[in-house]
């Protein structure tokens, strides 16, 4: 204790100071991070957004309309694209003026259900159905003829509901039989006889024998339709005339003309202003007996 009771003021201790830790190049500072901004479109964006799980059912132009007046809410549609054939059904590429408007469609827009199923949408990249994916999506093959043929055919992707294009075993196997089958024919012995006949035909100089020609069927005159002229068969060759014909088939009326053939006097052509009249002389007169004997046949004329 010091002298007149006040306590002693022990030294406060000395703390050795905490060196600084510098930064180095290797351990960049915030200032120094890449500012990324939230609005901007993903790397692969494009103006043109796909659109795939649409309804199938749904006529084309209603589809399309639809879309429109789905998408307008994002900015300016420039065009929708749908096609009706079998592979690209369910499918529809929408064109906007930005790649920021395309962006904001597809994040918004996925899985939204219109006419009851959820769209899926994404960016239109390489890959999508267009130039050669929709000659796959088709069925055409892209292989030549001599090699293996492939034919794609869509196929459901499990997970995400997307119709992808696979290679179809199924399909592959029916090109195979396509291609034997016209082998086959090209290599059967009665065709090789047939070619090998017809070269030596066209060797010698001789024509080729024409295959016969089918008969040509005509309908029978009973069965023609109504048609304001009428033929008249089986007239009495010695005793009709003219004049007989015009007393006949005046007793009508609508009476035009009456036509006959110098070279073959048992037929004449009766025309008349319509239809009507001419049915009217036909029931009345078919069958009717001119000199007591022959009938005389009335049908219409060929058109």
């Amino acid at each position: 204790m010091i002298p007149g009771n006040l306590p002693a003021i022990s030294k406060p201790m000395e703390v050795d100071p905490v060196p600084e830790v510098q930064q180095t190049a290797s351990q960049p500072g915030p200032s120094d991070a890449p500012v990324v901004d939230p609005n901007a479109p993903p790397p692969d964006a494009c103006e043109t957004i796909y659109i795939q799980n649409l309804n199938e059912k749904v006529k084309l132009e209603v589809l399309k309309t639809s879309l429109g007046h789905l998408f307008k809410h994002y900015g300016t549609v420039l065009n929708v694209t749908a096609h009706k054939n079998l592979r690209m059904r369910g499918q529809a590429f929408v064109s906007f003026e930005s790649k920021e408007i395309a962006a904001k469609a597809v994040k918004e827009v996925k899985g939204f259900p219109l006419y009851a199923k959820p769209m899926s949408t994404r960016p239109r990249t390489d890959d999508s159905p267009t130039s050669n994916s929709l000659l796959r999506g088709r069925g055409q093959m892209l292989s030549s003829r001599n090699s293996t043929p492939t034919i794609y055919r869509p196929t459901w992707s499990s997970g995400n509901n997307e119709r992808v294009c696979r290679p179809s075993l199924r399909a592959t196997t029916s090109a195979h039989i396509l291609l034997d089958t016209e082998k086959s024919r090209r290599d059967n012995p009665l065709a090789v006889r047939a070619r090998a006949k017809r070269a030596a035909a066209q060797a010698d100089g001789a024509a080729p024998s024409a295959a016969p020609k089918r008969p040509v069927v005509q309908m029978p005159d009973e069965y023609l339709p109504p048609n304001r002229v009428l033929f008249v068969q089986n007239l009495p060759i010695e005793t009709i005339t003219k004049e007989i014909l015009q007393d006949l088939f005046g007793q009508y009326p609508n009476l035009l003309d009456i036509r006959t053939v110098p070279t073959k006097k048992d037929i004449a052509f009766i025309e008349y202003a319509d239809e009507d009249s001419a049915t009217t002389a036909k029931d009345a007169l078919h069958n009717n007996k001119i000199d007591g004997e022959s009938k005389i046949k009335i049908t219409y004329a060929r058109k």
